[in-house]
């Protein structure tokens, strides 16, 4: 993306945004509700029209790429639509002969870890399995990329760390992903590199372990003392100061602990100073 830019009368959903995504690599798009992420995403994925700037998506522009730029690209919405009464089987069947080189379906439906329930009516499944299903048909066309849109709304811890499993699977296999999400914990188990979007424009773009000079920030160290007051201190060199914390209480010091700004605490920051 060079200069892209959406308004929906005064307002600048997407504000002159320069961004690249790597072949092969799982990039995470975060920023608050309302902050541009879906409109962005959906320029990308040619659904939408933008009104400025240039956008290349496999090497071809979405708004008017044709069906054989579409069969390369996979797309899983925050929901794909409702097959009450077809099985697992049909409907992965069925968007299959969709595309020219299509997977085969009983593949894709272990893939996503739903082989026992192929024979299952859709209607059956809990809302984890349905959003396999979701996942099952936009792998189906073995696509080069694949859009995500916040995958894992409503999954428990159980199944959320179940499809972050599937995701590695299929970065793994090569597939470029393209993942929007709320969740700065998914971000950080899966993406290779994070964007952050606030009010239309993108604030920064790094590692998760870089982000907002992560790595850099002085690390915090909080001890308790003799007297039971708990005391803090900023440094840079944590390890020398629990160094010399444990020759002062003569081994472990007291309620000792070393932490660093979380990305959450990062993200926070940056989307208030971007409001």
């Amino acid at each position: 993306m060079r200069g892209l830019r959406k308004t929906y009368g005064s307002r600048a959903a997407v504000d002159d945004v320069d961004l690249d995504v790597r072949s092969g690599e799982v990039f995470a798009l975060l920023g608050p509700n309302g902050a541009g992420k879906t409109t962005m995403v959906e320029i990308l994925e040619g659904y939408r029209q933008r009104d400025a700037g240039e956008v290349s998506v496999l090497g071809q522009d979405p708004a008017n790429a044709g069906r054989g730029w579409r069969a390369r690209v996979g797309i899983v919405l925050q929901g794909t639509g409702e097959f009450e009464e077809l099985t697992v089987r049909e409907v992965v069947t069925h968007f299959a002969g969709l595309y020219p080189d299509a997977d085969d379906p009983a593949t894709v439906i272990a893939l996503v870890g739903l082989s026992d329930k192929a024979n299952a009516r859709t209607r059956t499944l809990s809302g984890g399995q349905k959003r396999r299903l979701d996942v099952a048909l936009g792998i189906v066309g073995r696509p080069e990329l694949l859009f995500l849109d916040e995958p894992t709304t409503g999954f428990d811890p159980a199944a959320r760390h179940e499809f972050w499993e599937l995701i590695r699977r299929l970065a793994a296999n090569g597939t470029t992903i393209l993942l929007t999400t709320h969740y700065l914990e998914e971000a950080e188990a899966l993406a290779d590199r994070v964007g952050v979007i606030v009010a239309g424009r993108i604030v920064a773009v790094d590692t998760t372990e870089a982000l907002g000079g992560r790595q850099d920030a002085p690390a915090t160290v909080t001890w308790q003392r003799p007297d039971g007051a708990v005391e803090t201190a900023d440094t840079h060199t944590p390890t020398a100061l629990v160094a010399e914390l444990a020759v002062r209480y003569g081994g472990e010091a007291p309620g000792l602990t070393v932490s660093r700004p979380t990305l959450e605490d990062v993200y926070l920051s940056m989307i208030g100073a971007g409001r």
